[in-house]
């Protein structure tokens, strides 16, 4: 076996003096090395959820992976869900254990996106989450200031959540939610709350689904629901550098950027500590007038299609 494979936890590790991917700054080993000195963190937040990868080939384009390969080996857990868009089964992979990560790093996946329910009950997700996107000119400090919006948004709504980068420029809010309500209701919650929080300053943020209509401000993403996949705290991204979704406590989150977090300096961050376990609140009882709130509120995509649909015929009947 060369310099550049090796063998951990039964699983052949190959290629790993090569680039990770053009502007990495790293090798497929510290992929590996990161996610094996990550594993008892990221592990317990990908056990029993339905797992999509982006992976990078050499020579390539980054690729968002859902169904299993065929020669993905036999002890590797899996669900098979039925897709309605594609109307076929996915095989997805679920990334129980540190043999398993090993493997997905040897597949060379970057960046690890569970699902918010687990396979015990997939109609019912565990986190209400809001995905808080800054525009491209907007940066960071835009999306943490809208952050502390969600924050005012939940404590008015007797709520707490937790906050991490995203690892690119954007920032998370999870709200872990006691079993009972399904992705019908979590949804109605979410978008609800997003548009409380979009009222506490709505020159800075907007729930404007139609990229457009945003005019400049921060998305507040109320649609991370039902079956949405949110990269997973801990995760690396495929950006330059590497960067890694991390948690923050609501005090510091004003003086940390997102480079603060890579592949290189988490490890040393998180030392023997779960920074995300200790930041995140018990499950909270979801509070029956933010469903009934959210319900009055048009689903997100629907609502843009529908505008997608008459802006079309505005359109052709101007160009008539």
């Amino acid at each position: 076996m060369s310099g550049a494979d090796e063998t951990r936890d039964g699983v052949a590790l190959t290629n790993l003096d090569q680039t990770l991917f053009d502007g990495a700054g790293a090798a497929k080993r510290d992929l590996v090395d990161y996610l094996d000195a990550a594993a008892d963190r990221i592990v317990p937040q990908l056990r029993g959820r339905p797992l999509s990868v982006v992976r990078v080939r050499p020579g390539q384009p980054p690729f968002m992976q859902k169904n299993l390969p065929r020669y993905t080996p036999d002890w590797v857990a899996r669900v098979p869900i039925w897709a309605e868009a594609s109307r076929r089964e996915i095989s997805y992979g679920l990334c129980d254990d540190r043999r398993t990560l090993l493997w997905f790093a040897n597949q060379r996946a970057v960046e690890y996106h569970p699902t918010l329910a687990t396979v015990d009950d997939l109609s019912r997700p565990t986190h209400l989450v809001l995905d808080l996107d800054p525009p491209d000119d907007g940066g960071f400090a835009a999306g943490v200031a809208t952050a502390l919006l969600v924050r005012q948004a939940l404590t008015d709504a007797g709520l707490a959540g937790a906050v991490k980068t995203s690892g690119a420029k954007g920032v998370h809010v999870f709200v872990p939610i006691a079993p009972g309500p399904d992705a019908e209701q979590l949804a109605a919650a979410t978008r609800a709350l997003a548009a409380r929080a979009e009222r506490l300053d709505p020159a800075l943020a907007t729930t404007a689904f139609i990229r457009e209509d945003r005019g400049g401000k921060v998305f507040v993403d109320p649609t991370r629901s039902g079956g949405a996949t949110v990269v997973s705290v801990y995760s690396p991204r495929l950006r330059p550098g590497v960067p890694v979704s991390f948690p923050v406590p609501w005090a510091d989150l004003e003086s940390v950027t997102p480079a603060d977090f890579t592949i290189r300096t988490a490890p040393e961050l998180m030392a023997d500590r779960d920074p995300w376990a200790e930041l995140m609140p018990e499950p909270q009882q979801l509070p029956a007038e933010l469903v009934e709130e959210g319900r009055s509120i048009p689903v997100p995509r629907v609502q843009a299609m529908h505008e997608g649909r008459r802006r079309a015929r505005a359109r052709r009947a101007a160009a008539d």
